[in-house]
């Protein structure tokens, strides 16, 4: 963990991070309306793919900060 890199290789580094923090968000959220839906009766597991879901998403809104500062400020 010592290795140095540029500002771009971070921002790439940044970017990745927002993609797959989004595509989290997106298939834990698809899973919890999956479960919540679902007659399983499994009201656990949709519970912890709903607060996944919403952890994933809190990591999307501070990349997104990192990458875009006050765009969200802006538009909200």
């Amino acid at each position: 963990m010592t290795d140095v890199v540029d500002s771009d290789e971070l921002m790439r580094r940044i970017q990745r991070a927002r993609a797959c923090a989004a595509q989290e968000e997106r298939t834990w959220r698809a899973r919890g309306d999956e479960l919540g839906r679902a007659d399983t009766g499994d009201t656990g597991a949709a519970r912890d793919a709903e607060v996944r879901g919403v952890a994933y998403g809190v990591v999307l809104r501070v990349l997104d900060e990192i990458l875009t500062p006050g765009k969200r400020a802006a538009q909200g």
